[in-house]
């Protein structure tokens, strides 16, 4: 086990209750993120600390708060050895919680560990549950694409049946938003249910700089360059594009090289075009570069952070209203709602859109939404009243 020294960060705690212990699952780059933005969020509140397993080496969360590391090992691929890491995992988080003097042990996507919910309730905390995704989806998802079908759901129901459990043992869940509690199937749960607390955006680096009205008929995606991302879709929506409107690939991942090959044409006429990685503080330059954003995304979502990024700097999304989406991505609100997924039918929506007359008032819509409710400021005051009722 690797414990840092470091204590919570420059936090002002504004309660006196006796701080928030954060546990993760094993973290992904992904999962690191929305773990860094929560911290930073309850680090303004009261103090918090970290136990995970496989945080990134590079992550600035070492140097900001007290982590406990209980293993390096991920996730696992194989799934027997997942199993057993599930479960060594469970173990040792129970040790690490037991040892904790923090009132608050809130599970931040680790909601299928049943062992060290139980530890911590038998040990007088306050347990809470906020889910990232819907985990028995996305491991179903991933299983069928190993294993036989029934086996794939069967062992997404073990999973399912280890989360239900914990639902009823938390003393709160936590949600981003309504939408994603009700995806999520929450409604049993609801008089411990906190639906609004969603993660925030830094709106004075994501801002606009670019006037909506100047900027160019370029649409875009910014994500992951991969099969769960609808690339294969993608790339044939691109292809369907009036002439004037350019479709930007920004990202990387398996199927960039596919990509590249499969839309050569199209890069050579200049209609698309591949911006490869870019590191996150090019990211508010490239979004102010679209004039909309089109994320197909998967029901295994949350609410992706890219979307409020997009939102941020005035940039509007078209994506598809699962999970969180649609309470961000208004429809004709701040964004416009994939209702089919058929690359012919998104190619004719997105020519629609771009011909709609308000869009530079649906442009400052988006801003005021993250201003009014997805800034920093906004989401402490949200996990300050949740955290207050909580351990009244």
């Amino acid at each position: 086990m690797v414990t840092s020294d470091t204590a919570g960060g420059d936090a002002d705690p504004r309660t006196d209750d006796a701080g928030v212990c954060v546990v993760t699952h094993p973290l992904a780059a992904a999962g690191e993120n929305a773990t860094r933005t929560l911290l930073e969020i309850i680090s303004a509140v009261t103090t918090v600390s970290l136990i995970t397993a496989d945080l990134p080496r590079d992550s600035a969360i070492r140097d900001r708060h007290e982590v406990v590391e209980i293993t390096r090992e991920g996730a696992g691929d194989n799934i027997a050895v997942a199993a057993v890491r599930f479960v060594l995992n469970q173990l040792r988080m129970c040790r690490a919680i037991a040892r904790r003097d923090e009132e608050v042990v809130l599970f931040f996507g680790a909601t299928s560990y049943v062992l060290p919910v139980v530890v911590a309730s038998l040990l007088g905390k306050t347990v809470v549950l906020e889910p990232r995704g819907d985990v028995p989806l996305t491991l179903r998802l991933n299983w069928e694409e190993r294993l036989p079908s029934p086996v794939a759901r069967a062992l997404a129901g073990v999973v399912w049946t280890l989360e239900r459990i914990n639902y009823h043992l938390a003393d709160a869940v936590i949600t981003y938003t309504p939408s994603m509690a009700a995806e999520l199937g929450l409604d049993d749960f609801r008089e411990k249910l906190h639906p609004n607390g969603a993660r925030y955006v830094d709106t004075d680096e994501f801002d606009v700089d670019v006037p909506y009205e100047t900027r160019d008929r370029t649409v875009g995606f910014l994500g992951r360059i991969d099969e769960e991302k609808g690339i294969r879709e993608l790339a044939a929506v691109a292809r369907r594009l009036p002439d004037d409107v350019t479709f930007r690939f920004i990202g990387d991942g398996d199927l960039s090289d596919w990509l590249e090959a499969e839309l050569a044409d199209e890069i050579a006429q200049g209609s698309v075009e591949l911006a490869g990685w870019v590191d996150h503080d090019e990211v508010p330059a490239e979004l102010n570069d679209l004039r909309l954003l089109v994320m197909p995304s998967q029901p295994t979502e949350g609410l992706p952070t890219t979307i409020l990024e997009s939102l941020a700097c005035g940039t509007p999304v078209y994506a598809t209203p699962v999970s969180g989406i649609p309470d961000v991505v208004r429809d004709g609100e701040t964004g416009f709602l994939m209702t089919e997924r058929d690359p012919e039918a998104i190619a004719d929506e997105i020519a629609r859109v771009l011909s709609e007359p308000d869009l530079v008032a649906v442009s400052g819509n988006c801003r005021a939404l993250t201003e009014e409710e997805y800034s920093f400021e906004a989401a402490v005051e949200r996990y300050a009243a949740i955290l207050d009722g909580i351990t009244r």
